[in-house]
């Protein structure tokens, strides 16, 4: 992450080679007027005018330059120079042929790589120089907390539980000065049991906790931000298969998310009270685990029978919306690796985004389209709300059937929402399982720079 700031610089005249843009219509006229040697390097490459292919040319003496295909020079998307920094060498570019300042994300994005368990095949940076000098910053910024997401969402369980999340979390408010504290243990019980119950079965020094961080002027509009932080999920005594089990390390992502975003509304002291609620938990199998059937309590003061155990994520978030919701929001916003019916409906690109106010709904989807980073909207539909019934409790964690599993869920977590907070539940997938331009494989960011330029376009202007 902290090469990020070396990936983008403002063009000061300083030598670099020249990347030429071109797209498919411009392509002739492109070619005719290169040189004859030219045109013939490109026809011995068998060079076709298709979007995403990159060759080499020779210039004068030992130089070269290159050129790159995208669909449209004059409509750019974050992604459509993120091919160019795997295959070009290690270097300075300018680009020439279009107005890449829809394009900088993905040449920094590309260059992303986990490294904290092997070294890096190529370590080396491809700075893009640019005249878009007012936007270096925050993609940047940007490009920082995508990788920050990443990191996080890719670090195995064994190095990243419930106590190393808690000092993530405490590093991050010592960067901008803010308050941070952490509940631990059966120290939970009372005030939390639901994130207690979730927790209490994994091993000592791997305690539950819910990690709080408070930043901002009291006098300015509070923003609550709640993240899923289930550090690995075992699927408790209902127990999950291998092959549902070998991701879990990313059941932390909607943590990973609310950090990142924590950190660019405190990084560019944005006018807001920000509230940051991360429940953090192991769930694990021992003999202190609880137990399908179980009927747990809730700072909410609801009971909740407890029908599978790996429906855990939106218990622990219920008591992280019931302590977000009593410092009267003016706006909440959770985001959960929460179900798998949601992967089902939306496939890992589309968070299922859900929303209990029209507005937000549309300022929301409207902010992803804007920042290619696309949301897709699904219904609180009331007429489901009677598949949490309970026969001895308030209510139940996960109706049988499976149908509409990722509308129920979030009916479960507005069970837990004041009437009056305006909210928003992002159920992400946080993984992406083949790599395309400018996103690796792996822990992704789906759906924070939508609900970062949200903030931004209601408060920067505050």
């Amino acid at each position: 992450m902290a090469r990020m700031t070396s990936l983008i610089v403002a063009d000061r005249g300083q030598d670099a080679r020249t990347v030429h843009l071109i797209d498919p219509a411009g392509f002739d006229a492109w070619l005719s007027a290169r040189p004859s040697p030219i045109r013939a390097v490109l026809a011995a490459q068998r060079f076709a005018p298709k979007a995403g292919r990159v060759a080499i040319l020779p210039d004068e003496g030992d130089d070269w330059s290159a050129v790159t295909v995208v669909a449209d020079t004059g409509r750019l998307t974050p992604w459509c120079l993120a091919h160019l920094p795997p295959v070009l060498p290690p270097g300075s570019y300018r680009v020439d042929g279009g107005d890449v300042r829809q394009a900088l994300l993905g040449w920094a994005t590309a260059q992303y790589r986990f490294t904290r368990y092997r070294k890096a095949d190529d370590d080396a940076p491809r700075v893009l120089l640019t005249d878009a000098v007012a936007h270096i910053d925050e993609v940047l910024r940007q490009a920082a907390a995508i990788a920050w997401v990443r990191d996080l969402v890719n670090t195995p369980a064994g190095d990243l539980g419930p106590a190393e999340l808690a000092d993530v979390a405490r590093q991050l408010g010592e960067r901008h000065g803010a308050t941070v504290s952490v509940i631990a243990g059966r120290d939970l019980e009372r005030g939390y049991p639901m994130i207690h119950s979730v927790g209490k079965a994994a091993a000592k020094g791997r305690e539950p906790r819910l990690i709080e961080l408070e930043w901002g002027n009291p006098a300015h509009p509070r923003v609550a931000l709640v993240g899923k932080g289930v550090c690995f999920d075992t699927g408790g005594l209902d127990i999950k298969p291998t092959a549902g089990m070998k991701l879990m390390k990313k059941d932390m992502g909607g943590a990973a998310h609310a950090l990142a975003l924590a950190g660019l509304v405190m990084e560019t002291h944005l006018p807001v009270r920000l509230h940051l609620l991360i429940p953090a938990v192991e769930n694990a199998v021992s003999g202190d685990a609880f137990r399908p059937g179980d009927v747990l309590d809730t700072r909410k003061g609801l009971t909740v029978e407890n029908t599978n155990t790996d429906a855990e994520g939106r218990l622990v978030l219920g008591d992280a919306l019931t302590k977000a919701c009593e410092g009267r929001p003016e706006l909440l916003i959770d985001f959960a690796t929460l179900t798998g019916a949601a992967r089902v409906a939306l496939g890992p690109d589309l968070p299922a985004t859900f929303a209990n106010d029209e507005a937000l709904a549309t300022d929301l989807l409207a902010a992803g389209i804007t920042e290619h980073d696309p949301l897709w909207r699904m219904p609180l539909w009331d007429a489901y709300d009677e598949q949490l019934k309970s026969d001895i409790a308030d209510m139940i964690n996960a109706p049988e059937g499976g149908m509409a599993g990722a509308v129920t869920a979030a009916l479960f977590l507005r069970r837990f929402v004041d009437p009056g907070i305006v909210w928003a539940h992002l159920d992400t997938f946080a993984w992406r399982a083949a790599a395309r331009p400018g996103r690796a494989k792996g822990g992704e960011a789906y759906g924070l720079r939508a609900a970062w330029r949200l903030l931004r376009d209601r408060y920067a202007g505050k």
